[in-house]
């Protein structure tokens, strides 16, 4: 038997309420640059990205301007949804045996279960960056969406760099746990252990700052020029050049050729609702898909889940992630899940007082992305390359300049009362089943915010295993236990993180909000105007 680590202590993080507007994020800080940007004015998109830029200074193991993501996007005076993507997309340049296989074993990542690749390229070190996407996509977004300047929305994030990075005990523990992949990398190394060790918080209590590097230069820059700086300019070649100086395939092609794009939503009616999801190459299709699987196999009854409810949801899950790792990618000639019909990353949500919602998805991928800071810029370099599968010929195989299949999927439900709720989670391949089941527990079990993200989950997320969160009803979990081979329940706790970490903003046709964070976390955070 494996021994696990007992915790015994319990968090919870009430939802909150407002009429004038919610920001929900992972970082305090983060949420407060947005809850700002609307008290001056600003919609939710222009918040979006004031708190999004904010969380690549103040986390920067999970997200920051080396990554990409997308932004699921409610907009109130045309009643229309729309989907701007900006995820990573392979070098121009790359090359399948740049991955060869070990011959043994699979990743041990976040990503899909692939086959391992002999020295980890694919998901640490210059071979495993992809072409960054975010600056063009939340330019995007500001231009068609937004209603304030970017030098405005770049401010908070400006400042929070300049500052340096707060060290407390949660930060410098996700320094101290992936310090040996850190001390890897010389400028990374530099920059996060300093002498040599992980910073340590101050045991009084009183903040400190380390600093990232040249990282508040380059937002300074990135303010005085605008976005398009990252891809043509001095900047841009500054980035070439580092990334190519570690060993990167990037080039100034990759940077100069990358463009965002605007797409409308994939849509699935459920139940009297509908739930909106992002594109293809997303985990969107594969909630779509969950959701048609689950309508047939379960009659929802008056109350909370039962354990035919969970099984019911269980095998929805393990039928969709079948089917998405076969049929999926980029490399499919004609994807047949336009409905969702058979056929470490961050999240934020924000709800303006004006009726707009937006569900936004950011990553550099695993922790630390790449564990590449290039020197000039202080730019940690995304790791999306570990988002291929290195096995060649398959639709989400290694190919220069294709973009990858990914875990992130931003939603938006809308109820057939009129509420608008936006949904979305950080944690790899354990995404999708949070949102999922967040989706069904909200629509068919008429939970508030509050009840849904402090209710019992399970994960289904490619592989055999089903973990419960160790909260769930006993009777449930041994009804569970019976009906599958491989079981765990596990702690819904601070580190390691063993489930999804969610982020739900709910605006109901009134317009009254409510929001809900991940509930462990010490920085996650929702602040009402």
């Amino acid at each position: 038997m494996t021994e696990t680590a007992i915790e015994s202590w319990e968090v919870r993080k009430p939802a909150v309420s407002s009429s004038s507007g919610l920001v929900s994020s992972q970082h305090y800080l983060a949420s407060e640059a947005g809850a700002e940007i609307l008290r001056r004015g600003g919609n939710a998109v222009d918040a979006a990205i004031a708190a999004g830029l904010t969380l690549g200074t103040v986390e920067p193991w999970m997200s920051g301007i080396g990554g990409g993501g997308y932004m699921t996007i409610y907009h109130a005076k045309t009643d229309e949804i729309n989907v701007v993507e900006f995820g990573m997309r392979a070098p121009f340049d790359a090359r399948a045996d740049d991955y060869p296989l070990a011959g043994e074993g699979t990743n041990a990542s976040d990503a899909f279960n692939w086959p391992k690749v002999v020295g980890d390229t694919n998901i640490h070190g210059p071979l495993s960056a992809a072409v960054p996407g975010y600056l063009r996509g939340v330019e995007l977004a500001r231009a068609q969406f937004g209603s304030m300047p970017f030098e405005e929305l770049i401010e908070p994030a400006c400042r929070q760099a300049e500052a340096g990075l707060p060290i407390d005990w949660y930060s410098a523990a996700k320094i101290n746990q992936w310090a040996r992949h850190l001390a890897m990398y010389d400028t990374t190394r530099q920059t996060y252990l300093a002498d040599g060790l992980p910073p340590v918080a101050d045991l009084e209590g009183n903040l400190k700052r380390l600093p990232l590097g040249n990282l508040a230069k380059t937002y300074r820059h990135l303010q005085e020029q605008g976005p398009g700086a990252y891809y043509s300019g001095p900047l841009a070649e500054s980035i070439v050049k580092d990334a190519q100086a570690a060993g990167s395939r990037i080039s100034m092609r990759d940077l100069e050729a990358y463009e965002a794009s605007i797409a409308p939503p994939l849509s699935q009616d459920y139940r009297g609702s509908t739930l909106y999801v992002s594109g293809n190459l997303t985990a969107g299709p594969s909630i779509n898909y969950a959701l048609a699987e689950l309508e047939k196999r379960l009659t929802p009854s008056a109350g909370a889940p039962d354990a035919d409810a969970y099984k019911a949801i269980a095998d929805s899950l393990f039928a969709s992630y079948e089917y998405r790792l076969e049929h999926l990618g980029e490399g499919v000639d004609t994807p047949e899940i336009a409905s969702g019909q058979p056929g470490n990353t961050s999240h934020l949500c924000v709800a303006d007082r004006d009726g707009n919602v937006v569900s936004f998805t950011q990553t550099i991928m695993s922790a630390f992305g790449s564990r590449i800071m290039l020197p000039d810029s202080g730019i940690l370099l995304n790791n999306g390359m570990m988002w291929f599968d290195p096995r060649p010929g398959g639709p989400n195989s290694v190919e220069g300049g294709r973009r990858p299949l990914c875990n992130m999927c931003p939603v938006i439900l809308k109820g057939a009362d009129g509420s608008l709720t936006a949904i979305g989670a950080c944690g790899g391949r354990k995404i999708f089943p949070a949102v999922f089941q967040l989706a069904v527990f909200l629509n068919d079990y008429n939970m508030t915010v509050d009840e849904a993200v402090h209710h019992p989950r399970i994960d289904v997320s490619g592989t055999e295993k089903l973990t419960m969160m160790d909260h769930i009803d006993e009777a449930i979990a041994a009804s569970i236990n019976s009906a599958y081979t491989e079981t765990s329940l596990r702690p819904y706790g601070v580190s390691p993180n063993l489930f999804a970490l969610p982020q739900v903003v709910r605006r109901e046709s009134s317009g009254e909000m409510s929001g809900g964070c991940f509930v462990p976390s010490p920085h996650a955070k929702v602040v009402a105007l």
